[in-house]
């Protein structure tokens, strides 16, 4: 993302800074709230469907991957933003 490895973590922490900065304003603004997802949460490792945790599809190279345990066939992208709204309502709700 960024070539300059001796700027690229202060760069990149100060824009996702920002962004969320701005996102939060936004998000009072009309009147919704943010939650946060933990970073290490294993949203494109877990089948949407029956929340089955492959361990198998770490490699990120594996774009569509199909679950042992209810045979859903996933994209990895939407399979994790289903996981990660699924998450975010559950802790919206705790």
């Amino acid at each position: 993302m960024i070539r300059n490895h001796k700027l690229a973590k202060s760069i990149a922490s100060v824009s996702w800074a920002k962004f969320f900065e701005m996102l939060e304003y936004k998000a009072v603004w009309y009147g919704n709230e943010i939650r946060k997802v933990p970073t290490m949460y294993p949203s494109s490792q877990t089948c949407s469907s029956c929340g089955y945790r492959n361990p198998l599809v770490k490699n990120l190279r594996i774009r569509i991957w199909e679950c042992p345990g209810c045979h859903a066939v996933h994209d990895r992208d939407t399979n994790a933003g289903i996981n990660i709204l699924k998450k975010g309502l559950q802790l919206q709700s705790a």
